[in-house]
C-alpha cells in the first residue's frame, strides 16, 4: 500500500529542493520533486489546478469543478486528492462539499527546483 507523502509547507520546500541543475539533490528531495510533477503529469490535474487558481476568490468547490474537466465528481475527486497527497492543493470540508485551494507557493517553488544555477 503507498503511503502518502506529507503535505509540504512553502518552507520545507525550499530547503528540500534546491535546483536541480545546483548539484546532486538527496533522495528525499528527489521523491518530493517527482511525486510533485508526477501529479501534473495529466491535463486533467493541470486543468483543475489552474482552473482553482483563476478562481475569483482563490478556492472552488468539487461541485463546481466537475462540468468544466467533463468528468463525474468521484473523478474529479480521485484527481484532487493526487493534487493534495503531492501537495500542490490543499482540502477543507465544509459540509458534504469539499474546497480546494491551491497550495501556497508550492507552483513557485517548482519553477524554482527547476530554476538554471547560478555560478
Amino acid at each position: 500500500m503507498r503511503t502518502p507523502l506529507p503535505v509540504i509547507q512553502p518552507d520545507d520546500l525550499a530547503a528540500c529542493c534546491s535546483p536541480v541543475t545546483g548539484g546532486l539533490v538527496s533522495d528525499e528531495a528527489a521523491q518530493t520533486l517527482a511525486r510533485m510533477f508526477k501529479a501534473l503529469g495529466d491535463p486533467t490535474r493541470v486543468k483543475l489546478l489552474s482552473l482553482i487558481a483563476a478562481s475569483a476568490d482563490g478556492e472552488a468547490c468539487i461541485c463546481d469543478m466537475t462540468e468544466p474537466v467533463g468528468l463525474s465528481q468521484p473523478t474529479v475527486s480521485h484527481h484532487m486528492k493526487l493534487l493534495v497527497d503531492a501537495g500542490l492543493a490543499t482540502r477543507e470540508q465544509r459540509g458534504k462539499w469539499a474546497y480546494y485551494r491551491v497550495a501556497p507557493d508550492a507552483l513557485g517553488s517548482l519553477a524554482g527546483a527547476l530554476a538554471p544555477a547560478i555560478r
